[in-house]
């Protein structure tokens, strides 16, 4: 018999889904473990929405307040570091677990099973009530590390003394879900694949928002306690069906023919040249994509019951909720203002960068930073500029543009050369979109930070600039391969020139204040 999704959506209208469903306790403590993960980034503002007391754990403080989470605590741990669990578990009800380890390559199992034991044992400790975890999707024997780590993760979870509902999803369908983007990007950049008879294997999808329906309101379910759920759409298709259908939504008619040569770890290398998904996460995912992955999400659906979307639905949304995208005053991953508003570009971004520390204040070096441009260049090496500017103006384009509104301040929508500026934070932060001719979006950013002082009371600054890159397809994945060496060249010498150029000004942050 084929195994399909079986449901008990059939007859719940939204209106009784969203009075059985239960409601969230304003006054519980949610901490999401893994909150700048793609998961956890939907999920803190939506228990926020709930009226959530809610703290957002990273591994970087400075991720975290990139977010702009409004009434969220903010706390670095790594389940790596067990002195770290403590304080981000304290006084805590629910702990989402977010985190895995695929982006580290090799052995990335074991460091799952040992950051699960770490988490079991920390959350016992601090008395939380419940544990949400989710996984993926398991088939009944499952061949690849990445399923086979999901499992064992939940199963290391579960060993621990408090209860854990473990959730099992498959491929999510949103903006920013490794999955869906592997797929997006094949779709955008190949009009002809050839692929493995993985291209046949089934899922069945579910979208983001009815993913994070689930995870909001089992918490509160005693029921839950100790079950393992699958969360899935009512399709159950293939990966080719799923890859035709994202075609028709986007105007493109892809030729997909399976070949019995190529396996899925040959696939996950060749899948490098399309796709800006981290290779080592493509990798891992690829190597599950052999199994067939039915689901029953009958259980969980009795427990929350809601209307689920198609596939289809589920990918109209997805497209719908990038177009409907706020505007931010700094990079943000896979925002599509950052990505020249065009989807063919690449949702997660390469990234190159440079560093400097000065002992010059923040104030001096950003009255440095905001000269960029026009008659000041680019302070170090302009003939490189020059150069890619020339290429640029070769084919067209506007390289060779020289100007700005005024030789030192810069306000929202200035145009420096051949920069846009998108966001300005006073002696913080400087943001420009990249306006040459190239196949994807770039952004430029400048950050300033104060350092704490040296044991000699000594106080320095730091002067850090990140290129950010969404390539388009193949060809925006070479343009950056190309030039990332002369970026990173560039960008050690341009925070060093920016920081001796400062320091000449006077300006030293252990300055007194003028009186």
């Amino acid at each position: 018999m084929e195994p399909k999704v079986t449901s008990a959506d059939d007859g719940v209208d939204e209106g009784t889904a969203a009075a059985l469903a239960p409601q969230v306790p304003a006054t519980a403590r949610m901490l999401v473990f893994g909150a700048t993960g793609y998961i956890g980034s939907h999920l803190v503002p939506r228990l926020l929405r709930e009226g959530c007391a809610v703290r957002a754990s990273g591994r970087n403080r400075k991720t975290l307040e990139a977010r702009g989470w409004a009434g969220a605590e903010l706390v670095e741990a790594d389940a790596l570091q067990p002195a770290t669990l403590g304080p981000a578990l304290r006084g805590v009800d629910t702990a989402y677990y977010l985190v895995h380890s695929m982006a580290a390559g090799r052995n990335f199992g074991a460091l799952d099973l040992e950051a699960a034991q770490n988490f079991a044992a920390a959350a016992a400790s601090a008395g939380v009530r419940r544990i949400v975890y989710l996984g993926g999707l398991i088939p009944d024997d499952p061949k690849s590390e990445h399923l086979v780590s999901r499992r064992d993760t939940g199963v290391c979870l579960r060993q621990g003394p408090v209860p854990v509902t473990e959730v099992r999803a498959g491929i999510i369908v949103g903006p920013g879900s490794a999955a869906y983007e592997v797929i997006r990007d094949l779709v955008n950049h190949l009009p002809l694949m050839l692929t493995p008879r993985w291209v046949d294997s089934r899922s069945a999808p579910i979208a983001l928002d009815n993913l994070l329906e689930y995870m909001v309101r089992l918490p509160h379910i005693d029921e839950a306690a100790g079950q393992v759920l699958d969360a899935a759409g009512p399709d159950y298709i293939s990966y080719r069906e799923v890859m035709l259908a994202y075609g028709r939504a986007v105007g493109r008619k892809p030729v997909i023919i399976a070949v019995p040569f190529l396996s899925p770890t040959l696939s996950s290398y060749w899948l490098g040249l399309v796709t800006a998904v981290p290779a080592s996460i493509a990798r891992a995912l690829i190597g599950g994509l052999k199994h067939d992955l039915p689901a029953d999400n009958g259980p969980i659906q009795r427990l929350v019951p809601q209307h689920l979307l198609s596939f289809g639905e589920s990918l109209q949304a997805a497209l719908d909720a990038e177009r409907r995208q706020q505007v931010a005053a700094r990079w943000t991953e896979g925002l599509l203002m950052f990505r020249g508003f065009s989807i063919d570009n690449a949702y997660y971004a390469k990234r190159a960068g440079g560093a400097a520390e000065s002992a010059a204040s923040p104030e001096a070096l950003w009255r440095i930073v905001s000269t960029l441009g026009g008659d000041s260049g680019y302070f170090y090496m302009g003939w490189l500029w020059w150069v890619r500017g020339f290429l640029d103006w070769l084919i067209g384009g506007p390289g060779l543009t020289k100007g700005r509104r005024h030789p030192t301040e810069l306000r929202l929508g200035d145009r420096v050369d051949y920069w846009t500026v998108l966001g300005i934070e006073q002696c913080h932060r400087l943001t420009l979109n990249f306006g040459m001719r190239s196949p994807g979006s770039g952004v430029l950013e400048f950050e300033i930070d104060p350092l704490p002082s040296t044991a000699e009371g000594e106080r320095r600054t730091r002067i850090g600039v990140t290129a950010y890159w969404h390539p388009q397809g193949v060809w925006g994945l070479m343009y950056w391969y190309v030039l990332v060496p002369a970026h990173l060249f560039l960008f050690k010498g341009m925070t060093r020139a920016i920081a001796r150029r400062a320091e000449a000004l006077g300006v030293s942050p252990a300055a007194p204040a003028d009186r």
